[in-house]
C-alpha cells in the first residue's frame, strides 16, 4: 500500500485501530458468554489505545523515549489459518483465531507503514505498534494453543 503523504498514513492507521476498537466492542455486546465478551472488550480497549497513540503523534517524544523495543517470538499459529467473519456466539477457539488474523493484519500494516517513513519519532511510533500487535498476537496464539492442549490437539 502506497501513501502520498505521512498524515495520509497516519490517517488511515487511525481508521483501521478504530474499525478494529468498534468490531470489537460491537463483538462483545452480541455475546452471550461472559469469557467471549471479557476476551472482545479486552481486544477494543487494546486498538483503544493505538489510536490514542496515533492521534498524538508527533507530540509524544516523552513515551516513545521510555518504550522499551525487544524481540517478540513468532508462533505463526494464524499464518495457517484462513480468515472467518464474526458470528454471533462462535465458539471460543473461533474468536481466538479471528483476533489472531486481525492482529497479524495490524503487525504487517504497521510494518509496511514504518517503511514508508523517515521521520524518526513516526518510524520509532510504527515500530512500536508492530510490537505491541505482535504481543497481541503472541498472547492469543499462546491462548489458542493452550486451548486446544485440553482438547487434546
Amino acid at each position: 500500500m502506497k501513501f502520498e503523504s505521512i498524515d495520509e498514513i497516519i490517517k488511515f492507521a487511525k481508521e483501521k485501530e478504530q474499525e478494529a476498537a468498534d468490531f470489537y466492542e460491537e463483538a462483545s455486546k452480541m455475546e452471550v458468554f461472559s469469557g467471549s465478551k471479557e476476551l472482545l472488550e479486552g481486544f477494543a480497549k487494546e486498538e483503544r489505545k493505538h489510536y490514542d497513540i496515533l492521534d498524538t503523534i508527533g507530540k509524544n517524544k516523552e513515551a516513545l523515549s521510555g518504550y522499551k523495543f525487544e524481540w517478540v517470538h513468532d508462533l505463526k499459529r494464524s499464518d495457517y489459518m484462513v480468515d472467518i467473519n464474526y458470528e454471533k456466539g462462535m465458539t471460543y477457539p473461533d474468536l481466538l483465531r479471528l483476533a489472531m488474523k486481525r492482529e497479524e493484519k495490524a503487525l504487517r500494516l504497521y510494518n509496511e507503514m514504518a517503511q514508508q517513513t523517515e521521520n524518526e519519532e513516526y518510524l520509532k511510533t510504527f515500530k512500536m505498534l508492530s510490537q505491541e500487535e505482535a504481543k497481541h498476537k503472541n498472547v492469543l496464539e499462546t491462548m489458542y494453543d493452550d486451548y486446544m492442549a485440553t482438547q487434546g490437539d
